[in-house]
């Protein structure tokens, strides 16, 4: 038996690529798990639990987003204000008109673990509504959905 140490990545080690997504291309779900695995970066051989080794995700199209059966009616947003009685909904069909990237945003966040690494890995998704992306200059490497 090989004595094989378990590997344990270094901040000094950790580089992060931009990967661009095109949120029309499959559904919600499908999209919503693709871009988590590249936020957390499970899916490289460097992966530490307690590291935040992640990509920055650049999503385009979310105002084109598929959804299957009747999420566009059915499929409800809450907030709450705060206030006594406070509480709101949405459905998804009224949130696409209004800020379409919030429904991928809420998608996402879902899929994240919830601890300490949650809040950075969050700030490292940009969603935009159409085609046009402010992060050309990153070169971000797109990424097609199966």
């Amino acid at each position: 038996m090989v004595n094989a140490k378990t590997y344990s990545q270094k901040p000094s080690e950790i580089t992060h690529k931009w990967i661009l997504i095109d949120a029309s291309s499959a559904p919600l779900g499908r999209v919503s798990t693709v871009i988590a695995k590249y936020l957390i970066g499970k899916y490289k051989p460097t992966y530490t639990p307690h590291m935040d080794a992640g990509d920055y995700v650049v999503v385009i199209n979310a105002e084109k987003l598929i959804v299957t059966g009747a999420k566009e009616t059915d499929k409800k947003y809450y907030h709450h204000s705060g206030y006594p009685g406070g509480i709101r909904d949405e459905s998804l069909a009224e949130l696409r008109v209004k800020y379409p990237e919030r429904i991928i945003m809420e998608a996402v966040k879902g899929m994240i673990p919830r601890n300490k690494l949650a809040a950075e890995r969050l700030k490292r998704l940009r969603v935009f509504p159409g085609e046009a992306h402010t992060h050309t200059a990153q070169t971000p490497e797109k990424v097609e959905i199966k």
